[in-house]
């Protein structure tokens, strides 16, 4: 008894989470994956004397993602 039970509310469970999902969709907030990161565009960014700070900006991604992509260039 308590197994169906737990399937029904499991049921349920999934119906409101599609729900939720296809709402989200429609209102634009699943777009999919991020776009990859042109590492050369980082790498001549820096090349044309462009801080770290302002590839980032730039390019909207983090501090971080800079200095591992201009560090991957040195090994």
């Amino acid at each position: 008894m308590m197994g169906a039970f737990a399937e029904f509310e499991r049921n349920i469970i999934r119906k409101r989470q599609a729900e939720g999902i296809s709402k989200a969709k429609a209102g634009g907030v699943y777009k999919g994956t991020k776009k990859p990161i042109d590492r050369e565009k980082v790498r001549q960014m820096k090349a044309d004397g462009y801080s770290t700070y302002k590839i980032a900006e730039e390019m909207s991604i983090s501090r971080m993602s800079v200095h591992r992509i201009l560090n991957t260039e040195a090994i």
